[in-house]
This record gives C-alpha cells, sequence and structure tokens, in this order.
C-alpha cells in the first residue's frame, strides 16, 4: 500500500500573516486543499495522513470536508520540530494501518510531503513509487539553475560546484515505511529531533538515496514572494 504523510505545520510567521500559509486561498481554495487534491486523486495512493498544529486540526477537517477530499485517513497533531511532526504521521500508519512480516513488493511505501508545496503532478508521484521500488527510496529534486558555491566561515568562496552535477532537493521525499521508522527510532534513542528533512534524516543512518526530476515549479510556499508567484500560475489569464 502506498500512504502519503502530509505536514502542514506552520504558523505563517515568515509569511507575515496572521492565517497559517497552508491555509491562504489560490484560485478559491486553501493551498493544502490543492496539495490533497492531488494526492487523493491518484489511483495509487491508499491513504492520507495530515499532521498539523493542533490547534488547526477542526479548521482542516473543516475543509476537507468542505471541499470533499477522499481518502484522508485523519488530522493528527504535530511534534515540536517538523521532524518529529513527521514522525507522529509516520507511527500513525505503523500504529494503525501498516502490514507487519511483509517483504518486496508488499512492503507499505510512505511519501512525504509539505502542505504548502501545491505544484505536483499525478506524473511526479508515480515516479516516486516507482524510485521507492526500484531503490529503495526516492527523493524528488530538481536541477540547480543558478550557480552553487561552497564558503569559508569568513565568507570567502570555498569552491564553485559543477552546476550539471547540482539538484535542489524537494519533496514528495518517499521510503519504505518500516525503514523510514526505523530511520525515527534511531533519532529518538539519539535525541535527535531537528533534521532538516526526511532525506538529511534517512542520510545520516547509512541510506544511499536517489532522486527522481521534477520541475523548478515544485516550490514551498515560505515567503510573501511564493504566495504571488503561486497566485500567478493557478490565475494568469487563459
Amino acid at each position: 500500500m502506498n500512504y502519503t504523510v502530509i505536514f502542514a505545520g506552520g504558523v505563517g510567521v515568515r509569511m507575515g500573516s496572521t492565517t497559517p500559509k497552508q491555509f491562504l486561498k489560490v484560485g478559491g481554495k486553501p493551498i493544502i486543499i490543492h496539495v490533497l487534491e492531488k494526492f487523493s486523486n491518484h489511483p495509487e495512493i491508499d491513504g492520507i495522513v495530515v499532521v498539523c498544529k493542533e490547534e488547526y486540526i477542526d479548521e482542516c477537517r473543516d475543509y476537507i470536508k468542505e471541499f470533499g477530499i477522499g481518502r484522508v485517513l485523519d488530522v493528527i497533531a504535530g511534534g515540536e520540530t517538523g521532524q518529529l511532526s513527521i514522525r507522529n504521521g509516520v507511527e500513525y500508519l505503523v500504529r494503525n494501518v501498516s502490514k507487519e512480516n511483509v517483504s518486496g513488493e508488499d512492503r507499505d511505501i510512505v511519501l512525504v510531503h509539505d502542505g504548502v508545496r501545491p505544484i505536483i503532478t499525478g506524473e511526479l508521484i508515480s515516479a516516486c513509487i516507482k524510485g521507492v521500488k526500484e531503490h529503495g527510496n526516492c527523493i524528488a529534486a530538481s536541477h540547480a539553475i543558478e550557480t552553487v558555491i561552497t564558503v569559508n566561515e569568513d565568507g570567502s568562496l570555498k569552491e564553485i560546484e559543477d552546476r550539471s552535477l547540482c539538484r535542489n532537493a524537494k519533496a514528495p521525499q518517499c521510503f519504505y515505511l518500516d525503514d523510514l521508522w526505523d530511520a525515527h527510532r534511531k533519532a529518538a534513542a539519539e535525541g535527535i529531533t531537528n533534521m532538516i528533512d526526511s532525506a538529511m534524516l534517512m542520510s545520516r543512518y547509512g541510506h544511499l538515496l536517489y532522486t527522481t526530476e521534477c520541475s523548478p515549479d515544485n516550490i514551498k510556499i515560505t515567503t510573501p514572494n511564493d504566495y504571488y508567484m503561486l497566485k500567478g500560475m493557478y490565475e494568469k489569464p487563459e
């Protein structure tokens, strides 16, 4: 089975808004609804768990009901960090729907995605699932379109990277569910709580990660500029 954990923990600080960014509307719908539609309408997705701040659970459920989003198993509370919130979603799947003692094609897959990253396609979701089955994991990534450099502590240039080999890690970030759960348990044992994303977490625990190409348009809505760019994509005149 293929499951999705949607992390929607934003509270709008960097957006400069009193409304959490996942609930800002574009094209008449909250951003998170655009995200959920992509996954709930995909034939290979069997269930979705939404993780958000506890105080916004009811609002999120109301939107899901209003827009008739299917395949949502539950909306649950997140943790103090993004990593811990994703852990809550993964643990929900492990405790409630995951099959035990299976191997090969029967292992459950989880796609971890941001609740404010709506420009994704069904083709990308399929490619991610295929990538997990072929390699054990799959990270959506776009080609770097600007020069990437590394710097020294004093700000001086250390190295100019070969841009043809550089990618921007995005989402979905996809794994076998038992592998990701194992990584979260190891992190808990070490007291690690604030890994930047699931790819970083899995890399720490020895997983060689593979990528599939996605569009640079697969943006995460974090700042007002991102939001107005998204509005332009959805609301541009025919």
